[in-house]
């Protein structure tokens, strides 16, 4: 279940990522709450998932995986750069979050 929640974690990591733009492109309370409520989210289910899952693992998994969803969110929903040495370095990113779960 540990695995689960940082799942979880991540998309509330993702999530908070795109709340926090949406809210940078107009200053809204409903957008800042909702910053607000997605991190919170996120740290939640990442306490969960620490309780099983050694602090560096679960918080390099959770910080790879919320990169990469951020990365992709933009290149897909934002117009941002889909250049190959961006999507070789998300190759990175995901590669070591995979290293991460095999050495634990």
């Amino acid at each position: 279940m540990a695995w689960v929640f940082l799942v979880l974690a991540s998309f509330g990591e993702i999530f908070g990522v795109i709340s926090l733009n949406l809210y940078v492109r107009q200053k809204t309370f409903p957008r800042l709450a909702l910053v607000g409520i997605t991190f919170g989210l996120g740290f939640l289910f990442l306490s969960q998932a620490m309780q099983e899952i050694p602090m560096s693992t679960a918080y390099a998994i959770w910080t790879g995986l919320g990169a990469a969803g951020a990365v992709l969110t933009g290149i897909l929903f934002f117009g941002e750069s889909a250049g190959w040495k961006r999507l070789l370095f998300l190759g990175c990113i995901i590669a070591g979050a995979v290293g991460l779960k095999w050495m634990d």
